[in-house]
């Protein structure tokens, strides 16, 4: 994951420090380095074949990466504007690595860890100056998801939560704010939607073939343009509703069940775009105008993969 951050923000045109923070002796940590450029450097490369970077630039965003041993944290870590952590989800290896970061860098840097399960306020307490510290939870690959989730403690000041958003921005990223709960949003949605595909090649409903086969054609299709609780919207939360509870009958299961916010909403006339709110508000919204928008989107979706057909005549 670090490699993949340094590739964006390299990318992005800024200067990036990777510190090797393990003790490693000379020899080994001039293989690890070397290692770590030609993979960044295969990364880019990679960009290029598939025209999202002119070849010729190739070299000059590697050079902007420098990857130095943890002798040299010292003199690197101050320097940062923003410093990512990326050490393995063990709890208390990520809380000593953020305690020596906080304070070899001093108060100035923004600190984040990359963690994808480690709630925020079990860090913060490792780090001095705690004000400047979030979580920033990154996709794979990172160099081409644009999402990343942000997680702000108990602790962090909103004005690095803003200065974290406006930074990520700025490179082309997509960042969100979730509170501070297990799981973040995106790892929360495909789990429960991983199990479930894994549940139905179990039960024999379909072959694993076909289980992707709609997955990519059918929900991920839609979901690239629509998103979940839009959808919810744009059907409309009755329809949810009631599928929920024949579900929930018809398989025995009350993990099929709607939570309590879909009937409230239901109760309130917050049925989604036909009663102008749902999870959003559509009051004022040109919905043919918008209707078509998501449309032309989906026609998008078609053409790139290959879908769409010409009419017959």
């Amino acid at each position: 994951m670090g490699r993949g951050i340094a590739v964006v923000f390299a990318f992005a045109g800024h200067q990036v420090v990777v510190v090797d923070f393990k003790e490693r002796e000379a020899a080994a940590f001039e293989a690890l380095a070397a290692e770590a450029k030609a993979e960044i450097r295969s990364t880019l490369e990679i960009l290029s074949r598939i025209d999202l970077l002119p070849p010729e630039l190739v070299p000059t965003i590697a050079d902007r990466v420098t990857i130095v041993p943890r002798q040299e944290a010292a003199a690197a870590l101050p320097r940062c504007d923003v410093i990512f952590e990326g050490m393995p989800e063990i709890l208390e290896l990520k809380q000593a690595a953020l305690a020596e970061a906080s304070r070899l860098a001093g108060e100035r840097p923004i600190i984040a860890s990359t963690t994808s399960t480690i709630l925020v306020d079990d860090l913060s307490g490792s780090i001095e100056h705690p004000g400047r510290f979030l979580n920033a939870h990154w996709l794979n690959p990172a160099y081409l998801v644009p999402l990343i989730e942000l997680s702000p403690g108990r602790l962090t000041a909103p004005e690095v939560t803003a200065r974290m958003k406006a930074l990520l921005e700025g490179i082309g990223k997509v960042p969100v704010v979730c509170a501070a709960r297990p799981g973040f949003i995106v790892p929360r949605i495909q789990s429960l939607a991983m199990n479930e595909a894994a549940r139905m090649v179990e039960e024999g409903v379909a072959s694993a073939e076909d289980i992707d086969k709609a997955v990519i054609y059918g929900f991920g299709f839609r979901f690239a343009v629509l998103g979940l609780l839009e959808f919810i919207d744009w059907g409309g939360g009755d329809i949810l509703h009631h599928a929920s509870r024949y579900l929930v009958e018809a398989l025995g299961d009350s993990r099929y069940a709607a939570p309590a916010i879909i009937a409230t909403n239901m109760r309130e006339g917050r049925i989604g775009m036909k009663t102008g709110q749902g999870f959003m508000n559509y009051e004022g919204v040109d919905l043919a105008a918008y209707r078509e928008q998501r449309l032309a989107a989906f026609a998008s979706a078609l053409r790139a993969m290959g879908l769409a057909r010409e009419p017959v005549a």
